[in-house]
């Protein structure tokens, strides 16, 4: 048993539609306990309650990311310079110069995905004769989208191609005049070739991996996600893949709650990869930290479309309904909810026609079944998907693929890519995520972002009003509407009594600054369950610091995460001040309407901690 928590001086969002604004919370045992005025939550809580003034800042329910890739990720994440965020081209080849400088061999410098050329200022990706210079000696492999990848000829030697290597079945080995490999790695139709080359890199042991995932957490706690729903992926297989979140939820170090989902490992073989999977878990067992959530968002690779719009969308074969068929009715059989990766509306159709095949046999009857990307989904089958009681879980990964998208459709098909409103409207259940780490940033304010502003990460504007959403509407998305993903509808994603006590106290407010600046927020303070797990500005300290990254020379110990820009101060006339300083990228005022934001008594001790000292009594 702990203390009560009991967090006041808060502009509480806390998307409870019965009780949508609060200025107190109070916390007992995990779970909100009281969420009102403060006179209101101090007569529930304890009267030993540790206290926490929140300063007036904004507080929201911890972010989910209803599809991401935690498990993989967290495993390398100590590996790999991130360019997530980074403006320029100059600035991220100055990383992976001192990034090679500093990389002992046989390892590698990764820089693999969640970037976009787009987003660079020179509107481009480095050459081969750059990236040859930055690094002459040691391997690096920059994996780009899914749809390209650039290594230098160190990495060439590294994984042994040459002259006389065939290309993989769906990938391409770009070569010269005389058949050597240049570097260039061309992904079509599938990712294989690019899954393939990453693997032969070298890989962590078991603590290094642990301590990795451990920093992975701690950066996604650091932008306000508190859960995830892991979709799998290639080359990760249950159990063993797992281990690692395994083991930190064993020694109850976790800072995200997990539901996971399994994803088939063998073309060809999936009822029987999936008829296995069932003799060792069922979906929902475990506790509010770590469980095993459904099958996908692999089902069958028959029916796995490709989503790199620099190439024509590819064609299912005509077996994917035969091989679709048996593993939908297994799963409908056992209860075992499921998501299917599905880009493009073609694809949609064909599974939507096996999903009504089996239904009529075995019906779903309240099953939680998804479709995942749905980019190109159109009216009669989102129809279908709420016909069914499905789902779809929606990804910002046309902010970093909207140019190639309209190069290749024209601007008119990208308006509705995906048609979120139109779900929406539909009664469908709809959630938010990222398919992070490759294809797009972990970051959920890109994704909120993108919601409501319908920009590209480079600045492209993609969807009309008609398909933009309001601030509140992108927040459910990313909070109460995302726990049906997960089967856990009144468990977490608003901050209401009852629920888990999981919230992010922002460093701006993310309903008043200018649209524009959405992506570059973070949390200042992020419980998890009632406890601290990140703590910055006047709440470092809150939460206990991870290990140091290892190893020693890890991008991440020398470059960190996601490169956030400063959010833009407001103006001093919005709070009726006298003046203003800028610390921690935003502003604080210190006189007006402010002053009733922090208490009189603390006030000049309290900024003066921050470093500000441009008092205005």
């Amino acid at each position: 048993m702990t203390r009560d928590l009991v967090l006041t001086n808060a502009r509480i969002a806390t998307l409870d539609r019965s009780n949508p604004e609060a200025e107190a919370l109070a916390i007992r045992d995990g779970r909100f306990l009281a969420v009102g005025s403060e006179a209101e939550v101090r007569r529930r809580a304890a009267p030993d309650s540790a206290e926490i003034d929140a300063g007036g800042r904004r507080v929201i329910p911890g972010l989910i990311d209803s599809h991401t890739h935690v498990v993989r990720g967290g495993l390398s994440y100590n590996l790999e310079l991130r360019w997530d965020g980074v403006r320029s081209l100059a600035d991220a080849m100055r990383m992976l110069k001192d990034q090679a400088a500093r990389t002992p061999a046989p390892q590698w410098v990764r820089v693999v995905g969640g970037f976009t050329a787009h987003q660079f200022a020179e509107k481009r990706l480095p050459t081969l004769d750059e990236i040859n210079r930055a690094a002459p000696d040691t391997p690096v492999f920059i994996l780009h989208l899914y749809d390209r990848a650039l290594l230098n000829g160190a990495a060439l030697r590294a994984v042994g191609y040459t002259k006389e290597t065939p290309d993989p079945v769906g990938g391409e080995i770009v070569r010269d005049r005389h058949g050597n490999p240049t570097g260039l790695l061309l992904a079509n139709p599938n990712a294989g070739i690019l899954y393939g080359t990453l693997a032969k890199g070298p890989k962590l042991p078991f603590d290094y991996q642990r301590n990795s995932t451990l920093h992975f957490m701690r950066e996604l706690n650091r932008l306000g996600v508190t859960s995830v729903i892991d979709a799998g992926g290639g080359a990760q297989a249950y159990p063993d893949d797992y281990a690692v979140v395994e083991d930190l939820h064993r020694s109850g170090e976790l800072t995200l709650r997990f539901a996971v989902n399994i994803f088939t490992q063998k073309p060809g073989d999936e009822l029987a990869d999936f008829t296995q999977v069932f003799d060792k878990l069922r979906p929902g067992q475990g506790d509010d930290f770590y469980r095993p959530n459904g099958a996908g968002e692999m089902l069958v690779y028959s029916a796995a479309d490709f989503e790199d719009f620099r190439v024509l969308r590819p064609e299912m074969p005509a077996r994917m309904e035969g091989d679709l068929e048996p593993v939908v009715r297994l799963l409908a059989e056992g209860r075992w909810p499921w998501r299917l990766h599905a880009t493009y509306n073609e694809t949609i159709t064909r599974a939507l026609d096996v999903f009504e095949k089996v239904n009529s046999d075995v019906p779903f009857d309240g099953l939680h079944w998804l479709i995942d990307h749905a980019e190109t989904i159109d009216e009669r089958n989102i129809d279908r998907i709420a016909a069914l009681g499905g789902g779809i879980a929606i990804q910002h990964r046309m902010a970093y693929q909207g140019e190639y998208f309209v190069e290749r459709y024209g601007e008119r098909a990208a308006e509705t890519t995906p048609p979120v409103r139109r779900m929406l409207e539909a009664g469908v259940p709809v959630g938010a995520g990222t398919d992070a780490t490759r294809v797009a940033s972990y970051n959920p304010w890109v994704s909120l972002s993108w919601l409501v502003t319908g920009k590209t990460v480079s600045g492209l504007r993609l969807y009309p009003g008609a398909n933009r959403l309001d601030r509140e509407t992108a927040l459910r998305l990313w909070t109460e509407s995302n726990s049906w993903f997960s089967t856990e509808t009144g468990r977490k994603g608003q901050i209401k009594a009852g629920q888990l006590a999981d919230l992010a106290v922002l460093s701006s407010d993310y309903f008043s600054v200018p649209e524009d600046d959405i992506k570059n927020l973070t949390s200042v303070l992020t419980i998890l369950g009632g406890k601290a797990v990140h703590g910055d500005a006047e709440f470092r300290g809150q939460a206990p610091p991870p290990p140091p990254p290892m190893p020693d020379w890890s991008p991440v110990r020398h470059h960190g995460g996601y490169r956030n820009e400063p959010v833009a101060a407001p103006a001093v006339a919005d709070y009726g001040c006298a003046s203003a300083c800028s610390v921690h990228g935003h502003a604080h005022a210190h006189a007006g309407a402010w002053a009733s934001r922090v208490p009189a008594s603390n006030t000049k001790a309290f900024w003066g901690a921050l470093g500000c000292s441009c008092w205005a009594f």
